[in-house]
């Protein structure tokens, strides 16, 4: 079999033996559109995480039999056209569970103790020219008795869920999809980001999710309120968070965002929003170690299942 990685670089330094073991392996760090067909023809088995497989490209590929996605989301594929060359598609589900659970709780709570901040301060050597031993010039702030709210309680919201109870939070969840979860209180999303401190997103982008956090619903929040987005870019309109931001005090967490990687002048990037208030990553929370290893044996599986 022979196997084609169209973009190993996003999967960052990891280990590919057990897709080697499988077929004859041909990695390319990145692909562009112009190059992918080219790189693709004499493949059996496709590789790809974000790079676009559509309907040209896909009918173009007689010998392709299968195409392994090196993620969740699956809009990258034409799945109708797949399905007619007779192409299977399949992602790898459920890999990144605890790695983004961990990720939400480490945002919190860099944002909750104002860690940047007082990281920066004491390496850019201020802290060696103060007449007293500690610095509180920001209020670091106990997660204890705060209102936690979560928009997508899914397997990644309930895990967060879990470790906020577990440090003292009550949590509360909104619901995307109109479906029903055991176990806690369920509100409307106006109540939600009225009453929460915090409040993190775990949904996918759907017609129901996209633009779901505008204007209108940010000026719900209360002053000093947490938002997170820990599901896609695109929930939450990012111009209207600068603007909300610049306004009052109010704190931001991102892993996604719209349009990645962000573009040049993005709005939160302004030097008018104060950098304590906001803690910016970049589409990491899936991609810890063991999400990556497990993302792996994942494809290796799926290419088995072919074999």
């Amino acid at each position: 079999m022979n196997i084609v990685f169209l973009d190993t670089m996003t999967l960052g330094e990891c280990d590919l033996t057990p897709i080697k073991q499988l077929g004859e392996l041909i990695c390319y760090p990145f692909t562009t559109p112009q190059e992918c067909l080219q790189r693709s023809k004499d493949a059996d088995i496709i590789i790809t995480n974000k790079v676009v497989l559509n309907k040209e490209i896909l009918k173009q590929l007689p010998k392709l039999k299968l195409v392994c996605i090196a993620a969740t989301g699956m809009n990258n594929v034409d799945l109708q056209v797949a399905k007619e060359c007779g192409i299977a598609v399949k992602n790898v589900a459920g890999y990144s569970t605890k790695s983004v659970v961990q990720h939400t709780i480490t945002l919190a709570l860099g944002l909750l103790s104002k860690i940047s901040y007082y990281d920066q301060y004491v390496k850019s050597a201020e802290y060696t020219k103060s007449p007293i031993f500690v610095n509180l010039k920001y209020d670091a702030v106990d997660i204890d008795n705060k209102k936690w709210g979560i928009i997508g309680l899914g397997s990644i919201g309930k895990g967060v869920a879990k470790i906020a109870m577990a440090l003292g939070a009550s949590v509360s969840y909104y619901s995307t999809s109109g479906k029903n979860a055991q176990g806690y209180p369920s509100q409307s999303l106006e109540s939600l980001l009225k009453e929460s401190d915090i409040i993190s997103i775990h949904a996918p982008l759907n017609e129901q999710t996209k633009g779901l956090i505008g204007e209108k619903e940010l000026s719900l929040l209360k002053n000093k309120a947490i938002i997170l987005n820990l599901g896609r870019g695109g929930i939450i309109d990012e111009n209207a968070l600068a603007q909300e931001l610049k306004k009052r005090e109010i704190y931001a967490g991102l892993d996604v965002f719209e349009v990645e990687p962000m573009q040049k002048n993005h709005c939160l990037l302004s030097k008018d929003i104060p950098q304590e208030r906001l803690l910016l990553t970049p589409h990491i929370a899936w991609g810890y170690v063991n999400s990556r290893k497990h993302l792996i044996e994942g494809i290796a599986q799926n290419i088995r299942s072919i074999l």
